[in-house]
């Protein structure tokens, strides 16, 4: 049974993600601020978390940059839950390290859809220990990249959008499947996240970011 916590201030809105989480078979813990949160965490890491950004004291940006440095926690899936809607809200939240992002006021149905498929997509992967592609290397356990034999400084998202582009190197990916694997939210027109991310990405593997190729029209795939 997966463990979730769930990390929101408003008592009613928790009450409607426990109540939904549980009639679903899940098990959950609540908590009303990042203090008690990682309190527990210290405990027992979670399967997957749900993240509210306005808390009192310590934000949801805050604790999701704090997870993301913890070792035991660097890994957990973590849905961002907020009233914010703006793209730049979005963005922020996910290039700090968020797998997916629900507005509220959301369905109860859309809530344990995204739950479970991020839990599904999270069980499936098999990543190994080690990824190769032409001079790039990806070492899965140490969450390091190097670029022939040297090594290369990547955030968050760049690694994780370039290990998806290194497991199906040779297929091509549209935007908008890079947008929901690596991001984890339905597309929504946002190509200019993808783009600049494939942008950054290129500049970092110098030589390497060759073998990233653009497909017009369509997306990127990854070539040996």
């Amino acid at each position: 049974m997966a463990l979730i916590y769930i990390v929101e201030d408003d008592i009613n809105i928790r009450e409607i993600e426990r109540y939904a989480l549980k009639n679903s078979g899940f098990e959950v813990e609540e908590f009303d601020n990042g203090k008690d949160f990682f309190q527990r965490v210290s405990e027992q890491a979670p399967s997957l978390m749900l993240l509210d950004i306005m808390l009192p004291g310590e934000d949801g940006l805050e604790i999701l940059s704090r997870v993301r440095k913890n070792p035991a926690t660097e890994k957990t899936p973590v849905i961002m839950v907020t009233a914010k809607t703006t793209e730049i809200d979005k963005v922020r939240g996910l290039d700090m390290g968020a797998d997916d992002y629900i507005s509220k006021p959301f369905g109860v149905m859309e809530l344990i859809s995204r739950v479970k498929a991020l839990l599904r997509r999270t069980e499936k992967e098999d990543d190994g220990d080690t990824l190769a592609c032409g001079s790039i290397e990806i070492d899965n356990k140490r969450h390091s990249v190097t670029v022939q034999g040297e090594t290369c400084e990547l955030t968050f998202k760049e690694f994780e959008l370039l290990k998806y582009l290194m497991i199906n190197q040779g297929i091509v990916l549209s935007r908008d499947k890079l947008m929901n694997q690596v991001w984890g939210f339905e597309y929504e027109g946002e190509s200019r996240t993808v783009d600049m991310h494939i942008k950054t990405l290129r500049h970092k593997l110098g030589d390497g970011g060759q073998q990233i190729k653009t497909i017009r029209n369509v997306g990127y795939v990854m070539e040996p």
